[in-house]
C-alpha cells in the first residue's frame, strides 16, 4: 500500500524574499493508509481569501470525488481534510496524479503568475486551445430554441465555434463559447468586427416577448479566466456567476415559454426527501451557520462554494458528508466579508435561494444526446435546428473540437414540458443511419403522466439525410 506523502512547500523563486507569508510550514499531505477506501488529502497553509474554492477547483478539476471534509480557516491559518475518490471511486494510487495534486495546490497557495499557472494546467491534462480563440459569453431570458438561433446567428457571423457550454435554469440562459474566424480558424481580434458580433447576438437575445425582462448581456473577449489557466472549472465558474446575475434564483414570471426548463432539485425527488438549506445565526463566535441536505452528486461542494464566494461571503469552518443512501450533508460557518453574520431575514433569505439555485443548475432533467462528427462549418447549427424544429429544447450543452472530430453532448427536453418520448428518439436514431448516437436518459424524475407520442416526419427524415455523411461513428 502507498505510504503517507507530505510535501513541505518551499518556493525557490522567492527565497529572497523572508517577509513571503508562505514558507516551509505550508505542506500538502495526501495519506492512503488512514482510510480503507480514500485517500485524505490534508493541506496546511497560511490563509488568503477565496482559498478554499481554489482548493476545492483543482480537487473537482481533477474529476476527485470529495466524499467528506473538514475546513478550518480562523485566526488566519488554512486547514483542510478532504476525503476523496477518483471518478472510478478508487483511492488515488497512480503517482503522476499525486504528483499533480501536491503541485496544483501548491500553485494556489503561492498565487503564482498565469503562465507558471497554465503551464501545471496543460502539465496535466489534455491541453489548453481556448487562448488561440476570441472568447464569448453570453447570458439572458431563455425560450425554446435559443441556442440554435445563437449558433445560426455565428454561422451567419462567419464564426466557428470551437468550444461551448451552456446551462439553462429558471427560464435563464448562459453560455460560454470559443470562436475563431471561420475562414483562417485564428482568433476574432478586430474591434470593430466584435462589436458586431455582440450587437448582432444581443438582438437574438432580447428577441423575446415584453414580459420578459431586459438583461441580456454579451462580452467577447471577456472576463472568463482573466489571469488564469483555462479549466472546466474557469469556464463552470463562469456560468454560476453569469446566471447568478440574470436573477436566475427568482422563479419565471410565469410565461409559458418557460415550462420546458430545468426543475428544481426539490421537485425532482418524488416521494424522497427534498433539498433543504437553513440559516441559523450563532451569536456567540459571531458566524451564520448554513446547513445543506440534498441529494449528493460530483462537482456539488465547487457548486456551493463558488456561491459563496461569489456572493462575498467567508467560510471560516465546514463540514462536508456523503451518506450511504446518496444524499449529501453540508454545514458552513461563515461571514460576510466586512465580518458580519447574517443578520436580516432578508439577506437570509437571498442567501437560501442562491444556494437552491446552484445546486439545481447542474441538475438536467433530460435525455442526454451525446454524438462525434467530422466537424465541419455549419454543424452545430444544423444539429440544434434539428432538435428544435422537432420539438426538443436544449436546457444543456458542452461542445468540444478534438483535432478533426467535433465532440457534442447535449441535454434536451420536450418544449410542452412532457417527457422525451425514448422511442422517439430511438426512431431518430434510426432515421440516422450511419450515425452511431449514443442517448442516455438522465431524467431525475421517472414520469407518471402519458407521454406524448410522436411520429418522425418527411422533413425530419430529409434534414437527417441531408447532414448525416458529415458524421462518424462514436468509439
Amino acid at each position: 500500500m502507498m505510504k503517507k506523502v507530505c510535501w513541505p512547500y518551499f518556493d525557490p523563486d522567492f527565497d529572497n524574499f523572508p517577509e513571503r507569508i508562505y514558507g516551509p510550514t505550508c505542506r500538502v499531505c495526501i495519506d492512503n493508509e488512514s482510510m480503507e477506501d480514500y485517500t485524505v488529502v490534508k493541506v496546511d497553509s497560511v490563509n488568503k481569501q477565496g482559498l478554499l474554492l481554489e482548493v476545492v477547483q483543482v480537487l473537482t478539476d481533477m474529476n476527485l470525488i470529495i466524499s467528506k471534509g473538514y475546513i478550518s480557516c480562523d485566526a488566519g491559518w488554512f486547514m483542510d481534510v478532504f476525503h476523496v475518490k477518483d471518478e472510478h471511486g478508487k483511492k488515488l494510487t497512480d503517482q503522476s496524479v499525486i504528483d499533480y495534486l501536491h503541485q496544483a495546490i501548491n500553485t494556489t497557495r503561492e498565487t503564482p503568475s498565469p503562465a507558471k499557472a497554465k503551464a501545471y494546467v496543460n502539465d496535466f491534462f489534455e491541453g489548453d486551445h481556448t487562448s488561440e480563440h476570441t472568447a464569448i459569453e453570453m447570458s439572458g431570458t431563455d425560450r425554446p430554441g435559443l441556442f440554435s438561433e445563437i449558433s445560426a446567428a455565428l454561422v451567419d457571423l462567419h464564426c466557428n465555434i470551437v468550444e461551448a457550454h451552456a446551462w439553462s435554469h429558471n427560464a435563464r440562459l448562459a453560455c460560454v463559447a470559443y470562436i475563431s474566424d471561420q475562414s483562417t480558424d485564428t482568433p476574432i481580434e478586430d474591434p470593430l468586427r466584435l462589436a458586431n458580433i455582440e450587437d448582432h447576438l444581443t438582438t437574438v437575445l432580447r428577441a423575446t416577448g415584453p414580459r420578459q425582462p431586459n438583461n441580456q448581456e454579451v462580452k467577447t473577449g471577456g472576463g472568463i479566466v482573466a489571469g488564469e489557466g483555462t479549466t472546466v472549472t474557469n469556464v463552470e465558474r463562469r456560468l454560476h456567476q453569469l446566471l447568478l446575475s440574470v436573477r436566475d434564483f427568482d422563479e419565471p414570471t410565469g410565461s409559458p415559454t418557460t415550462s420546458y426548463g430545468s426543475g428544481s432539485v426539490s421537485d425532482s425527488e418524488e416521494g424522497g426527501r427534498k433539498t433543504v438549506v437553513s440559516i441559523e445565526n450563532c451569536d456567540e463566535k459571531g458566524y451564520s451557520i448554513v446547513s445543506i441536505e440534498c441529494k449528493d452528486r460530483p462537482r456539488l461542494m465547487f457548486d456551493t462554494v463558488c456561491t459563496f464566494t461569489d456572493m462575498q461571503y467567508v467560510i471560516f469552518h465546514a463540514s462536508i458528508r456523503s451518506s450511504d443512501d446518496g444524499y449529501a450533508f453540508q454545514e458552513y460557518f461563515i461571514r460576510h466579508i466586512d465580518g458580519y453574520a447574517l443578520n436580516t431575514e432578508s439577506e437570509k433569505e437571498r442567501v437560501i435561494k442562491c444556494l437552491e439555485a446552484a445546486i439545481e443548475r447542474r441538475v438536467c432533467e433530460g435525455v442526454k444526446l451525446q454524438l462525434c462528427a467530422e466537424n465541419r462549418v455549419g454543424l452545430l447549427s444544423d444539429i440544434t435546428r434539428i432538435l428544435r424544429e422537432n420539438g426538443l429544447a436544449v436546457v444543456r450543452a458542452d461542445i468540444a473540437t478534438q483535432g478533426e472530430k467535433a465532440v457534442n453532448a447535449f441535454y434536451v427536453k420536450d418544449i410542452s414540458g412532457n417527457e422525451v418520448d425514448m422511442d422517439f428518439v430511438e426512431s431518430m436514431k434510426k432515421e440516422m443511419g450511419p450515425i452511431d448516437l449514443e442517448v442516455k436518459n438522465d431524467c431525475m424524475r421517472p414520469s407518471s403522466r402519458e407521454r406524448a407520442h410522436f411520429s418522425i416526419g418527411d422533413r425530419l427524415k430529409s434534414q437527417i439525410e441531408r447532414i448525416s455523411q458529415n458524421f462518424i461513428p462514436i468509439k
